[in-house]
């Protein structure tokens, strides 16, 4: 008995890496995913579903239920398409996984429209699509009189929570993916559904530039930078037993997990009545005297 037997979940850029062992462990825990992947490269060029059909192919391998999936995710329709097509295929919709991202890292002085428009487009409006069709989906059965346990999990970044030179497109899309999930959780929480977010520290196509050395492997050490270790939290965000835990974004790596908390105070001062420019100049250190002298798990500088 998996702890996700009768459930039906989607995972959006589950071809490889993170995605794949999400989708892969879903269906190890009795759930029947859709495996979607356009089979683009990190860039977001071109196409290919071998990804895609060798993560369903594993599954079915192992005793899963599986079925692929190619739709554009950024487009209205294609998510639109994706859910249907779980529904259609299955009969329901229980979880949502986006994954589904591609990066081009350029500082903005050299940054084109494009590569701006496309990674917003891919990351932020491939999450909210799905998500969107999803709510209508499980909105629409609560109101039916129906028990909902609607999952989403969405996929931030460190880059977007504390932010890195060079990702203003990618930084500004996870930033704005973290602030997604807190809202859906708020709007959802009626209906039986949760959403959390999860901002995995894991070796990929998209991170093997940023990390570099750091995620070599030693020999018969442990993996921390292995995408196989992201796949447990999401499944157990996915699960009955997180029930209760909703509009909550994640560190996960290695064998470590964070709960972040953002934009909380840092400092403060007052006084009554508006301040002089000169008055802020020189209250300047103590609006910034009471800084949590504490680092967050992982810096870029």
């Amino acid at each position: 008995m998996g702890m996700l037997d009768g459930k039906v979940a989607v995972v959006t850029g589950a071809g490889r890496g993170i995605g794949r062992e999400e989708a892969l462990l879903l269906a190890s825990e009795g759930a029947k995913v859709v495996v979607n992947d356009v089979g683009a490269a990190v860039t977001g060029d071109g196409s290919d579903r071998s990804p895609a059909q060798q993560t369903v192919d594993d599954i079915k391998a192992a005793g899963g239920e599986a079925a692929i999936n190619s739709d554009d995710v950024s487009s209205w329709s294609g998510a639109k398409q994706l859910v249907d097509q779980a529904i259609d295929s299955f009969g329901q919709l229980d979880i949502l996984v986006n994954n589904a991202g591609i990066l081009r890292d350029k500082m903005s002085f050299n940054m084109d429209e494009s590569d701006w428009d496309d990674v917003i487009r891919v990351h932020l409006k491939g999450h909210f699509a799905t998500s969107h069709h999803a709510a209508v989906y499980w909105r629409g059965r609560s109101k039916a009189g129906e028990s909902v346990t609607g999952r989403i999990v969405n996929t931030a970044s460190e880059s977007g929570l504390l932010g890195n030179a060079g990702q203003a497109n990618y930084a500004a899309a996870k930033a704005g993916i973290a602030a997604l999930t807190i809202v859906l959780a708020r709007e959802l929480k009626n209906y039986g559904v949760t959403a959390n977010a999860i901002s995995p520290r894991a070796r990929t196509r998209m991170t093997e530039d940023l990390f570099g050395d750091m995620a070599k492997v030693e020999e018969g050490k442990f993996d921390a930078f292995g995408p196989q270790n992201v796949a447990p939290l999401v499944v157990f965000l996915a699960s009955d037993d997180a029930a209760d835990i909703s509009g909550q974004n994640f560190v996960v790596y290695g064998g470590d997990v964070w709960v972040m908390q953002g934009w909380t105070s840092a400092g403060h001062i007052h006084r009554e009545g508006p301040w002089t420019i000169k008055e802020l100049a020189d209250a300047k250190s103590q609006l910034f005297s009471n800084r949590n002298p504490g680092v967050p798990p992982f810096t870029f500088e």
